[in-house]
């Protein structure tokens, strides 16, 4: 009996190795597939005016941080501010220019996009499309900011309320 049992049990452990590496390998490739998409940086309007976004319509930022095209933000910094990847040159979409986007080598050898030289975030709180909640924030050692279709920070300015003689100004420049 014991001799009956041992062809059927490696036979049994030979079709659970096989299927195991099927599995494997076809995990692998769908892990490869959600990584190595190609990113689409489009503009979309907000309280803040036309800023750049992903293909869901989340909000890009850039880290005052980065340097020379390279990012600063690694550790704790990405699960608050996850880096924009894509493993293929990323597309624009209308109103952004193609010729400012690229991409840079993160320390962990994934491929973050740029946009006028600055690496490109989205900010976890930002919940749905469109917001703006990071705008301006301070963390990990600098401010973050949304980014506008030349590539530089869009900072929100701060408006002031002046009144003289009965009449009120509102600017957006704060008041020396």
């Amino acid at each position: 009996m014991n001799k009956l049992r041992l062809p059927r049990l490696v036979a049994l452990v030979a079709v659970a190795a096989v299927l195991g590496t099927i599995g494997f390998l076809a995990a692998g490739s769908v892990a490869r597939s959600a990584t190595g998409s190609k990113a689409t940086v489009s503009l979309r309007k907000t309280k803040l005016g036309m800023i750049l976004v992903n293909s869901q319509g989340r909000t890009l930022y850039l880290f005052a941080k980065d340097r020379s095209g390279v990012s600063a933000c690694t550790s704790r910094c990405v699960q608050y501010w996850p880096p924009l990847v894509s493993q293929a040159k990323p597309t624009a979409g209308p109103g952004v220019k193609a010729s400012l986007l690229g991409r840079t080598k993160r320390a962990d050898g994934s491929m973050q996009v740029t946009y006028n030289k600055h690496p490109l975030y989205t900010f976890a709180l930002d919940k749905q499309a469109g917001q703006t909640t990071g705008e301006g924030s301070s963390n990990f050692g600098a401010k973050w900011y949304a980014v506008s279709a030349r590539g530089t920070a869009v900072v929100k300015a701060a408006t002031t309320t002046t009144t003289t003689g009965g009449t009120t100004t509102t600017t957006p420049y704060p008041y020396p």
